[in-house]
């Protein structure tokens, strides 16, 4: 009999083989801070597309038999008001926030880069004007022009992905302008004038792919701060709704059993919001210091 060692490996495996080798070497030159926030990131959009398989208990079932129960071997999260588990709610409570979350932060930072470059490249009368205009928007304070429009809006999630949106927007298009504006004076975008290209090619074609890093930078930071923004608008009762599991939510509602000593609903609940932002922020660390260092 041949020996089993003689057999010819499959045709598909060299490019396996060579694939994984190049995915390997990837990661290894990825900073440590990188890895782990997508890690961490990667485990709730798991829990967030699977939920439903990977829960104990129905998140939405109501035991008022065992409301507030401390977390023990049947329930290692607890019970809240209503007796329903906290970790499956914590759980299937990624799903809205992750799908709010990004939507709204892609709003933002598509808005964002297109008036950064429309402001960075043309000087003059249109960025002086654009430039005061973006303070103007600034000087709001976050929390109360987003507050304001849901009261005058009504709170739903496709309002909330408006509203964080608009606000994000001169963030982005302040820090695209600056960008655009060190790039505008490079060799090769006063060659492209030369050879007679429009100003979109210009913007779009020349110097939109060698800031690209910047934009990828500032949609990890903007998404941290979505996460968390969204989390605080639920808590006050403007953000994502009821029924949902959301983690705002149920920091909220558990906020008001904590002088009794029942403090697992907002603690872990909490944690989960600290666990997106500190991912987030963590790739864009990761992220930032890996572009100065190829520079």
């Amino acid at each position: 009999m041949m020996d089993l060692l003689e057999f010819p490996a499959p045709s598909h495996a060299p490019g396996v083989l060579r694939v994984a080798g190049r995915l390997g070497r990837a990661v290894r030159g990825l900073p440590a801070s990188v890895i782990i926030g997508s890690l961490i990131l990667i485990f709730w959009i798991c829990c967030a597309l699977f939920g439903d398989r990977l829960v104990p208990y129905d998140p939405y079932a109501e035991d008022f038999l065992a409301t507030l129960a401390p977390p023990d071997a049947a329930h290692w999260f607890g019970t809240d008001h209503l007796g329903r588990d906290v970790l499956s709610r914590i759980i299937v409570g990624s799903r809205d926030i992750l799908l709010v979350a990004p939507l709204a932060t892609l709003g933002g930072v598509a808005v964002g880069t297109v008036i950064g470059l429309a402001l960075g490249y043309f000087d003059g009368l249109v960025d002086a004007i654009g430039a005061r205009l973006l303070d103007t928007l600034m000087a709001f304070p976050f929390i109360v022009l987003v507050t304001m429009t849901l009261v005058a809006l009504g709170p739903s999630n496709p309002t909330v992905i408006l509203v964080i949106a608009i606000a994000y927007a001169p963030l982005v298009a302040r820090t695209v302008r600056a960008a655009v504006r060190e790039q505008r004076e490079r060799d090769y975008v006063s060659a492209a004038r030369l050879g007679g290209e429009s100003a979109f090619a210009i913007m779009v074609l020349e110097i939109l792919p060698n800031i690209r890093e910047t934009i990828l930078i500032e949609l990890v930071t903007r998404l941290g701060y979505a996460f968390f923004s969204i989390a605080t608008l639920s808590f006050l009762g403007l953000g994502i709704q009821p029924p949902s599991a959301d983690w705002g939510l149920a920091v909220a509602e558990g906020y008001g059993f904590l002088t009794g000593g029942k403090w697992w609903v907002v603690v872990f609940n909490s944690a989960a919001i600290v666990s997106l932002v500190m991912a987030t922020n963590l790739i864009a660390q990761g992220m930032g210091a890996f572009e100065n260092a190829e520079r």
